[in-house]
């Protein structure tokens, strides 16, 4: 009853937020369907096809939980209704996680009936072997195979609501603008040990026999050193991710910046530690995607249609994601936003602030992003 009153007073983001969470569990849904077709048809390399459903699966959850974390911040008088009602943290944090796995489950049973459908001898030969046409259906097996994925959804929705800063009358924690010494120093060495992977992997006398790591979709063979050592060094920039941007906030603001030079740097270094794990990721996803891309243009090899599906899926998740974070930190300035329109700041003052955050950001990102991908020994 509650999610029925609460989808009453959606909006065109509520609504927006919920379609692309169903669709996109949709779409992992008929993965894990297909694997489990395949393996009722007994074609073999099972295990492999459940592991290649993975990434899709977490970048469903990495996006349930940017799109809950951010409910608090869209809908506060949501919150302090239920907060006035007597619902603890504990009990809106399963609310909220509860609205995103019933979209989840919403569309996996959506794709698990048109599954069903398509097994009653209506779907052509080319697609009966993913179906598993012909073979016996367990029942038990789709419903478990698919509670997954709204579970999976659910618990990492339930875990990214912040407490209690997300909730109205609770005393919030003193916010940290600087990031921590560990937090600079650790990426190095991460770094450096990547490097010196990827440096033993490209040495001169190494042979083709040390490639004996096959990765999927048909790209190239590699050796496990090079593909540890560019992983390690992707994760390095990752972590870096935040730093550059605060970093890059300070250098807008440096000398005697106008007044939107100024907003933009002290609002880049505000709010750098919100944005840098969803610009990590998109921009990780990014370069997998690149990196993937120039793998399949150097050998010639036919693009998988499978593996496009999974990589538009991951980063269709990773953007959506990052527009979430946006919204809520946009949520975050609302007081700021209505200061300064009180003192009668010029219409464009904002518009050429939020142009120089954004080109300070995408300096960052094409940093991070090409070093990842030139550093990729694919």
């Amino acid at each position: 009853m509650y999610y029925l009153r609460l989808a009453r007073g959606y909006r065109v983001l509520d609504l927006a937020r919920g379609l692309l969470t169903a669709t996109a569990a949709a779409v992992v849904a008929a993965l894990l369907l297909r694997a489990l077709g395949r393996a009722l048809n007994g074609t073999g390399g099972n295990l492999e096809r459940l592991l290649w459903c993975l990434p899709p699966l977490a970048a469903v959850a990495w996006f349930a939980a940017a799109a809950a974390r951010a409910v608090p911040a869209q809908h506060p008088e949501r919150i302090t209704g239920l907060t006035a009602a007597g619902a603890g943290p504990a009990r809106i944090r399963l609310l909220v996680a509860g609205e995103i796995a019933l979209a989840c489950a919403l569309g996996s049973a959506f794709t698990l009936l048109l599954f069903l459908i398509l097994r009653n001898d209506i779907a052509g030969p080319s697609l009966a072997p993913d179906i598993g046409m012909g073979v016996p259906l367990p029942p038990a097996a789709p419903v478990a195979l698919l509670a997954v994925l709204p579970l999976v959804a659910g618990v990492s929705a339930a875990c990214a609501v912040r407490f209690p800063e997300g909730l109205p009358g609770r005393p919030a924690e003193p916010a940290r603008a600087r990031y921590t010494a560990l937090r600079l120093l650790l990426p190095a060495p991460v770094l450096l040990a990547g490097l010196g992977l990827e440096l033993y992997g490209l040495r001169p006398d190494a042979t083709d026999a040390e490639r004996t790591l096959a990765l999927p979709g048909g790209l190239p063979a590699t050796s496990p050193a090079l593909l540890t050592g560019w992983v390690l060094a992707a994760l390095a920039l990752a972590l870096w991710t935040g730093p550059l941007l605060a970093l890059a906030g300070r250098l807008l603001a440096l000398r005697r910046p106008e007044p939107p030079r100024l907003l933009a740097g002290r609002g880049l270094t505000a709010q750098a530690r919100g944005l840098g794990t969803p610009l990590a990721v998109l921009t990780a996803a990014l370069a997998l995607v690149l990196v993937a891309w120039r793998g399949w243009a150097r050998t010639g090899t036919e693009v998988p249609a499978l593996t496009l599906v999974e990589g538009a899926l991951v980063v269709a998740c990773a953007v959506a994601a990052l527009a979430a974070r946006l919204h809520e930190l946009r949520a975050d300035r609302r007081p700021t936003l209505d200061a300064l329109d009180r003192l009668g700041a010029p219409s464009g003052l904002l518009a050429r602030t939020v142009a120089l955050r954004a080109l300070a950001a995408a300096a960052v990102l094409l940093l991070t992003g090409g070093l990842t991908v030139l550093l990729c020994p694919l």
